[in-house]
């Protein structure tokens, strides 16, 4: 749960916006976790998607695939455990996964004030 909490934080400090980070536990086999934010651009969604590779490797975390970076209109990297989907706003609205996994529990993730 941590990894997925500091994917989540991360994707936020690459100025992701509408970061989600939902509990998939128990509901389904396909994760545990899945990070859900949107981009601003091409760019900066690839950029998210790379400092939360940079970020994994340091902590050996290695992701089993990934895909979207070349037309960057939804990223997904995938570490098996944890799953973020950056998307570009109109793909996010379109497949709307918040709807989907609309019985996952949140993520409490965001930094208090002191920290």
């Amino acid at each position: 749960m941590q990894f997925a909490i500091e994917v989540a934080r991360l994707a936020r400090d690459l100025k992701a916006t509408d970061v989600v980070a939902l509990d998939l536990r128990g509901i389904t086999s396909l994760t545990d976790f899945t990070i859900i934010a949107t981009g601003t651009s091409d760019r900066q969604m690839r950029g998210v998607a790379e400092g939360v590779i940079e970020y994994a490797r340091k902590v050996g975390q290695r992701p089993f695939g990934k895909c979207g970076m070349e037309n960057a209109a939804w990223v997904i990297v995938d570490f098996v455990d944890v799953v973020l989907h950056v998307f570009a706003k109109p793909y996010r609205e379109y497949y709307d996964l918040e709807l989907l996994w609309g019985d996952a529990p949140r993520l409490e993730w965001a930094r208090s004030e002191s920290a």
